[in-house]
């Protein structure tokens, strides 16, 4: 991974010849080469874009606004989360997760096999150990261009959600009605590292995820709110789901979000303990061991490299 961050460390140079016709000048050159400071890499697991940054010498530190303006899609680089690897004594590397307002995720399974790819680019080896503010993940190499992440155990009681109440995580107590009419309740909750709730319905494309996202993702029963993820049973016996993520909104997947509803849909009787889960980006495996570990496989992509400019290391490219 750093030898290709080292290759990404090129001025860029633009040249271009003009007429000044008010001053009758002769064609001249001009060199404009940006200041450039910060390489990364942009990749994504089915569809969830992040911007990883390598700062495992330790000489970054992000503020809030920086990450802001390196998730923007508009005036940054533009992602769904931002992702900071940090020297760790515990494994390979520490992943830290920043969500497009700056804010820190707990987790997030697309991002840490993307994060696993690269370092077994750079180490050679087929297994990698990746700390998180929720714990350490092992990752491995399934062959054919996948990667399997052990995405720690299923927490299920109502104050690993966790719930503002006591009360089932296999039907907690929440209902909103959108402008739609629409009324959605009775959701499953799942802490896989950060928090979940799963509705199941019968048609998911059927939902106005837009509105009924935000409504959902802040309802008082969720304290540090909740990614909200909506599901029905294929006749095959996948699981399609589409989700609305804490803080960047509707994502094209989401790893942690499909052990989720793995997870809902066996507590439910709904399927066995392991199911392709279909997202709007592409499928993930997803299985619950008999431990209580869940297991995603997927896929990963690598979208480009580049630097970050000066400008927007400072909060001023927009």
């Amino acid at each position: 991974m750093r030898k290709m961050w080292g290759q990404v460390k090129l001025s860029l140079v633009l040249r271009y010849r003009f007429m000044d016709k008010r001053h009758r000048h002769g064609p001249q050159q001009h060199h404009i080469t940006p200041f450039m400071t910060y390489p990364f890499i942009k990749m994504h697991g089915l569809g969830n874009d992040f911007v990883v940054l390598d700062a495992r010498d330790g000489k970054l530190n992000l503020s809030l606004t920086q990450a802001r303006s390196i998730a923007d899609r508009r005036f940054g680089v533009g992602c769904d989360q931002l992702i900071v690897l940090e020297a760790s004594d515990k494994a390979d590397v520490f992943m830290r997760i920043r969500n497009p307002d700056g804010g820190e995720a707990e987790a997030c399974g697309n991002a840490t096999r993307c994060v696993a790819s690269q370092l077994m680019a750079e180490t050679g080896s087929d297994k990698v150990v990746i700390e998180t503010v929720a714990g350490l993940l092992e990752a491995t190499d399934a062959g054919n261009g996948l990667y399997s992440v052990d995405m720690g155990p299923a927490n299920l009681d109502w104050d690993q959600i966790p719930l503002a109440r006591e009360m089932d995580t296999l039907h907690v107590e929440v209902r909103a009605a959108p402008a739609s009419g629409q009324v959605y309740g009775d959701p499953v909750a799942v802490n896989m590292g950060n928090p979940h709730a799963v509705f199941f319905v019968d048609d998911v494309d059927a939902v106005d995820l837009k509105n009924v996202g935000p409504i959902l993702e802040h309802d008082p029963v969720f304290p540090e709110r909740a990614n909200i993820s909506f599901v029905h049973v294929t006749p095959e016996g996948a699981l399609r789901m589409r989700v609305w993520e804490r803080t960047a909104g509707i994502t094209l997947a989401c790893g942690s979000g499909a052990c989720a509803v793995l997870v809902a849909a066996a507590r439910r009787g709904l399927t066995g303990r392991s199911a392709d889960v279909i997202l709007d980006g592409g499928t993930l495996n997803i299985a619950w061991r008999e431990d209580g570990h869940v297991m995603m496989t997927g896929p990963v992509a690598t979208s480009f490299a580049g630097n970050l400019s000066d400008d927007l290391m400072n909060g001023t490219a927009a």
